[in-house]
């Protein structure tokens, strides 16, 4: 779960890393209490839980004369569909140099990824991918409670010295806090000193429990409902609905269906012994999703029974099409279930694929 920046800010100013001075505020009737600890200078930032915030209208400028009136402008915004809620008010800082700093996961070593480079800021993608060799990268192992002093010259290279502890103090967020990315962009130099001007921390959503939330924010309403259902659900962006059971099945429909020129609505795996009611609630999630004109039912019956998976599909009483290949315990019965009632069963996935895309063709 991605926690929003005023969030970020509180974990790693616990930790010694210096924010710059700031307030949430719910209203603009807030600020005016706040304006002369914020300073002449003043960022308005508006929290919400999308990427991208400054390029599309929700980081905004102000001195003391403005900030109220630039609050509540900001408020009365969406930023890419969500409505703005809160907003930070910060110190504006006079920035003398940005740089990135970031730590994740690295996918081969399965350890902490640290990159550094001296050019951060919105554009760090850019960079990234312009320049590759501007960003230093260290591997540490999460034995490590801190990152040997060798380790921090080597990523901060002719940054000045200040910006080491800071490196080591986020190492010690990333691992404390059970992230997937902790990040400052940027990491910035005034003639104050050192600051974060922004803070990103993603908690990996197997720890939420222990990180002391209750909600997963990032969940859509239907992922929700997945969730109580005990399914494995991932929303996409395609019309072509998918159920299976099993993550690696799942997975080679979604890529069957890239591969015929498809697009997956989702990904839902189903679990292994789903019995009718279970695959019922499935189909209809699938179907709730509004994009959805076709669903793909791939099922291997083992201790899944496929006259089971059929009695769920026709008790779900759905509009959308459902192109179904059931193969396994109780085939023969399921096949009959769903042809008495007009569904269409075909004998391969890579049938049932092709179908599914030309329907949405």
């Amino acid at each position: 779960m991605k926690l929003r920046e005023h969030e970020a800010k509180n974990v790693i100013k616990e930790y010694g890393i210096p924010v710059p001075a700031g307030f949430l505020i719910r209203t603009a009737a807030e600020l005016p209490a706040h304006l002369d600890a914020l300073g002449d200078k003043i960022v308005l930032k508006a929290q919400v839980d999308v990427g991208g915030r400054g390029k599309a209208g929700g980081i905004l400028m102000a001195d003391k004369t403005t900030a109220v009136k630039t609050a509540e402008e900001l408020f009365r915004k969406e930023i890419k569909g969500l409505p703005v809620k809160e907003i930070l008010a910060e110190q504006r800082l006079d920035i003398q140099h940005e740089y990135y700093l970031s730590i994740t996961v690295d996918r081969s070593s399965k350890q902490p990824l640290i990159l550094f480079t001296e050019e951060g800021g919105v554009d760090i993608e850019i960079t990234a991918k312009e320049n590759p060799g501007a960003i230093r990268r260290v591997i540490a192992t999460p034995l490590m409670r801190d990152l040997p002093p060798f380790m921090l010259r080597e990523l901060a290279g002719k940054a000045p010295k200040e910006i080491m502890p800071i490196i080591n103090k986020l190492y010690r967020v990333f691992l404390e806090k059970d992230a997937l990315l902790a990040e400052i962009n940027p990491l910035v130099t005034t003639l104050q000193g050192v600051f974060a001007a922004d803070a990103k921390i993603i908690v990996d959503d197997n720890a939420l429990g222990r990180q002391g939330f209750t909600v997963n924010r990032d969940l859509t309403d239907r992922e929700r409902e997945a969730e109580k259902h005990g399914f494995s659900y991932v929303e996409l962006n395609g019309a072509i609905g998918v159920i299976g059971n099993g993550a690696g099945l799942t997975m080679s429909t979604l890529d069957l269906i890239e591969f015929y020129g498809g697009k997956a609505a989702n990904f839902l795996d189903v679990g292994g012994g789903a019995e009718s009611e279970r695959v019922m609630h499935a189909v209809r999630l699938v179907a709730s999703v509004p994009t959805v004109k076709v669903i793909v039912v791939n099922l291997l019956g083992g201790i899944t029974k496929c006259d089971e998976v059929a009695k769920g599909i026709i008790a779900a009483g759905i509009s959308q099409k459902v192109i179904v290949r059931l193969a396994g315990t109780n085939e023969a019965e399921g096949r009959r279930l769903l042809t008495e009632k007009g569904y269409e069963m075909l004998p391969t996935m890579d049938l049932v694929v092709k179908k599914a895309v030309e329907v949405t063709k």
